[in-house]
């Protein structure tokens, strides 16, 4: 893993902005930084809501096919950071589930790289999600949509 690449799976939620300033703190190099934060949706209907999602993850596994991912991203995007931090445990409608920044001089190279990593991620990151809602719980499934999407970025 590059040294300008963050990675943190952790429990305690994070700020966004926190991250932001740390990726960019005394650099003079960084033209665009583009953020994709995930976060926990309720839903409207009765019965059907979440009311909390709990993410778990295989420890050094998740960690490894992160990095292996952003060290990609960074191979092939002129960047000049990535940051990536996902949450595990119970997480509340409206709180954070994960956030991932790249920075490049740039702002192309930035929307690229991430739109990249967030599709790899959803697709290939070693997390389970269990659902809650009034009528019980319940993992959810991986889809195929989320396959295809990361599947558009492979090299042939």
């Amino acid at each position: 893993m590059t040294s300008n690449v963050t990675i943190r799976i952790q429990d305690a939620d994070f700020d966004v902005n926190r991250e932001i300033a740390a990726l960019t703190m005394s650099r003079t190099d960084i033209g665009a930084v583009v953020t994709f934060s995930g976060i926990c949706r309720g839903g409207e209907g009765a019965g059907d809501a979440t009311t909390a999602l709990t993410l778990e993850h295989y420890p050094g596994m998740a960690e490894a096919e992160i990095a292996r991912h952003a060290d990609e991203a960074m191979n092939r995007w002129p960047l000049t950071g990535v940051t990536i931090v996902h949450r595990v445990g119970r997480i509340l409608p409206g709180e954070n589930i994960m956030v991932v920044l790249t920075a490049s001089a740039h702002r192309q190279a930035a929307f690229q790289a991430a739109e990249f990593l967030m599709d790899y991620l959803k697709a290939h990151a070693p997390f389970w999600k269990r659902e809650e809602t009034a009528g019980g719980s319940n993992w959810i499934a991986a889809k195929t949509d989320d396959d295809d999407a990361a599947a558009r970025w492979d090299k042939n």
